[in-house]
């Protein structure tokens, strides 16, 4: 579950760059309002994210993932179910991975990219990636403790501590792909972005920072 163990295959937690580039990354959602707050407030900076959206929520609200990709926003795979037990053996993490496909599609979304729940890897996550032509991506947690929400300053201090050249940060804008409180997330957002922007960042999608692609054909996710 580590962000940097590369011991079960290629798990990128950055990517490389030569300039002051960032990747902001949202798992666990689409999680309202939050979701949209955090939205509005990068189209109103100029800025496209990578949302690791849960099947089970895009199911919940498909126009909330259909409006991000919209807007430019890319949408990666979390999982459908978001619950521990399907990902321990390869039977049930196939079968989740197809079903959040699944979801996905319903929305008019073919993701390529997969960031596994809780960034769980087991020996199978690999072979089952390739078989759905998806691509891992691991990431830098913002704050170790941002799921309990605390002070989004003390969430902003961390990530900023974080962030390098070609840094993939993740935050957390749903819980578990179910409904959960992450106002304090969205303001920690507002504080990072706009001290970055300061700083001279600018901020590209996990596709491009990596050069994978950010959707896969159609006739690969009925495989």
């Amino acid at each position: 579950m580590s962000p940097y163990s590369q011991l079960l295959g290629p798990f990128p937690y950055r990517g490389v760059a030569t300039g002051q580039v960032v990747a902001l990354t949202f798992d666990d959602g689409p999680n309202e309002p939050y979701t949209s707050q955090i939205a509005d407030f990068l189209d109103q900076r100029g800025i496209k994210a990578t949302f690791f959206q849960v099947g089970r929520a895009v199911e919940q609200h498909p126009q909330v993932t259909a409006r991000l990709a919209r807007s430019g926003h890319v949408i990666g795979h979390h999982g459908y179910a978001h619950e521990f037990p399907a990902y321990l053996r390869r039977r049930t993490l196939d079968q989740d991975v197809q079903r959040g496909l699944d979801a996905f599609a319903r929305a008019a979304i073919r993701p390529a990219m997969y960031r596994p729940p809780w960034l769980l890897r087991t020996p199978a996550l690999q072979s089952v990636l390739r078989r759905y032509g998806l691509h891992v991506v691991s990431g830098e947690f913002c704050h170790a403790l941002e799921v309990f929400q605390p002070d989004p300053r003390r969430i902003a201090r961390r990530a900023l501590a974080k962030v390098r050249p070609g840094c993939i940060l993740i935050f957390h804008d749903g819980f578990d792909g179910r409904t959960g409180y992450r106002g304090l997330t969205v303001e920690a957002v507002k504080i990072v972005v706009d001290r970055l922007i300061d700083q001279g960042y600018s901020f590209v999608t996990v596709d491009r920072l990596l050069g994978v692609p950010a959707t896969t054909p159609a006739e690969q996710t009925k495989q």
